[in-house]
């Protein structure tokens, strides 16, 4: 049953010292202490945690996971913690277990869950490529079953915010982003429906890396018959570029 879930985003910049060996900016320490509360608050009521993370395949990392930024270009030396090895095993009614390490959105994730305190025991590991949304959500609706848990759900809205955005600028990337994170603020039926009614193409177009872990979000929200509602605290931002939100989500009591 899912409790709750924090949504967090896409960056490999939330593990400290991905962005170099120089002082790091406010607006950037900001987004990490955001993201990191978020976790927390999602996390501290139950023993199995989901990362949900965008990845080229829908697949579940398993094994022994180094827990590294090597496939953003960012090697262990330069991250400001140690990185950790941690083994993680296949969740029940996830996608095929597969071998290898997780790419770098799950890598955030997972290192977010560790940083908050859930124990490697009790984490997953799942990533999802943009596909039918029936598809996605049924996924969701199975990684909700069983014990109580919570979603990690890694995903940013659009990278096409003007100069210096990692995608060439697009006008319509403001009004898509002020649209969700205003229904994230309201919460409950309003955020699940904002989030279920994003256009995977609409999304692919402006660089939404969140679409298929959102979808899944909502799939395991309505397994469970009740939306809950947001955290009233919701931090986001128009940061680099990229729209990014932290939110905590609690769904149960």
């Amino acid at each position: 049953m899912l409790v709750a879930a924090a949504l967090v985003p896409d960056t490999v910049l939330l593990l400290p010292g991905a962005g170099g060996r120089g002082p790091d900016d406010a607006a950037l320490a900001t987004l990490r202490a955001s993201a990191a509360a978020a976790v927390a608050g999602a996390v501290t009521r139950v023993a199995r945690v989901v990362v949900v993370a965008p990845g080229p395949a829908d697949r579940s990392p398993a094994g022994v996971l180094h827990l590294g930024a090597a496939a953003a270009g960012v090697p262990d030396r330069l991250l400001a913690d140690p990185v950790p090895d941690v083994r993680v095993t296949a969740v029940p009614g996830g996608p095929p277990a597969a071998a290898g390490g997780p790419g770098t959105s799950a890598v955030v994730g997972a290192r977010l869950a560790l940083a908050a305190g859930v124990a490697p025991v009790g984490l997953h590991v799942v990533e999802v490529a943009p596909g039918p949304a029936a598809a996605l959500r049924a996924t969701g609706a199975a990684l909700a079953g069983g014990p109580p848990t919570a979603f990690v759900v890694v995903g940013s809205g659009s990278a096409r915010h003007g100069e210096g955005a990692p995608l060439a600028a697009d006008e319509r990337a403001e009004e898509f982003d002020d649209a969700w994170v205003a229904a994230l603020r309201t919460g409950g039926a309003v955020a699940r429906d904002a989030l279920a009614g994003v256009d995977r193409s609409r999304a692919a177009e402006l660089g939404v890396t969140g679409w298929a872990p959102w979808q899944v979000l909502v799939g395991a929200l309505d397994a469970g018959g009740s939306v809950g509602s947001s955290a009233t605290q919701v931090s986001a931002t128009v940061w680099r570029g990229a729209a990014h939100a932290a939110v905590t989500w609690v769904v149960a009591p």
